[in-house]
């Protein structure tokens, strides 16, 4: 009989840690019962660093820990395409970098790091248009250079994964699908991320909607929620740094349980799309920020990652989509027994 789909269980290991150290990264997923990991920030043992900006013997040292404490990596969580769509002032402290030397230098960094770690999966982002622009007016350009970085993923067998988030062009679900479908390459995938919506106004129905607008790209999925809030930013600049009220997924406004029972059908024939990119499935990706989040990454605490762990467990039991935490056998297996 064959198995049931499931879904492969990962964290964005720096949350789960208080002083990011590879250590207690990999001691609170290991005790969680992870086996995957997306590597963001992370200290080595010569201060805190972004994955793009790791050293050769860093990249032996996390990898020889990964062996002791059983742990594969899900994604590099790079910051690629985090940057200004075009060199104008905005007010904003975000950088312009050329777009040659950027294709040259960071996404064949983020592609050697995807290899170094034996991951086929990139996660990035689609690009900073003008502050108070409509993202609209700028999603040509974007489709062109992400259309470009799928490109330079494809030749060194990888997939991207374009992250929905408030500021970028594709700051909802329905403009992060126009930029998949102009730029159509079996490299760009969409990642879903419920909060991301939320904390630009919209409701729980509104974000089911951004979900199924996103549904046609879909790699995987970022895990985090957020407490419904009054007012509506859609279409504002939101400030990220500012934002405080992420919560687990079983009690935030993004509307977890639906749109799980939903993958839950999509599950089969994701799983067989993937497969065939050489990715062993579809993750959900936990980034709680349960202890708050910027732009480029947030806190959760070893607690808290637990906490938005077992939440989204209850959640899967609830729509009976299969996942595996380690168990005694795991254990036994590591042990040679």
């Amino acid at each position: 009989m064959a198995q049931p789909a499931r879904v492969l269980l990962s964290a964005l290991a720096d949350e789960a840690a208080f002083h990011l150290t590879a250590v207690e990264q990999f001691t609170a997923l290991a005790a969680l019962g992870l086996e995957y990991y997306s590597l963001r920030n992370i200290d080595v043992g010569k201060g805190v660093k972004n994955v793009m900006k790791l050293t050769l013997p860093e990249i032996q040292k996390l990898r020889h820990l990964e062996d002791e404490y059983g742990l594969n990596v899900a994604s590099i969580a790079s910051p690629i395409g985090k940057v200004k769509l075009v060199d104008k002032p905005d007010g904003t402290k975000n950088v312009y970098v050329p777009f040659k030397q950027y294709l040259a230098k960071d996404v064949a960094r983020a592609c050697e790091l995807a290899h170094a770690f034996e991951t086929k999966l990139i996660r990035g982002f689609s690009f900073y248009p003008p502050k108070g622009a409509k993202p609209e007016a700028y999603l040509e350009e974007a489709a062109d250079r992400l259309g470009q970085i799928a490109e330079a993923c494809h030749r060194s067998d990888l997939t991207f994964g374009l992250e929905v988030e408030a500021n970028l062009v594709g700051q909802t679900g329905a403009l992060l699908a126009e930029i998949h479908r102009r730029v159509n390459h079996p490299a760009l995938v969409l990642v879903f991320d419920a909060a991301n919506l939320t904390v630009q106004g919209f409701s729980t129905a509104e974000v089911y909607r951004e979900w199924e607008a996103m549904k046609p790209g879909l790699g995987w999925v970022h895990i985090k929620d957020y407490r419904k809030v009054s007012g509506k930013a859609r279409g504002k600049h939101v400030e990220e740094d500012a934002l405080a009220n992420f919560v687990p997924a079983d009690i935030g406004a993004g509307g977890h349980e639906k749109i799980l029972a939903d993958l839950k059908t999509m599950l089969p024939s994701l799983s067989k799309k993937l497969e065939r990119r050489g990715i062993p499935g579809v993750f959900l990706d936990l980034e709680p920020h349960v202890r708050g989040g910027g732009q480029f990454g947030g806190t959760s605490g070893p607690d808290g990652m637990g906490i938005a762990l077992r939440s989204l467990c209850r959640v899967l039991d609830r729509v009976k989509v299969a996942y595996h935490l380690r168990d005694f056998d795991d254990l036994l297996a590591a042990r040679g027994l």
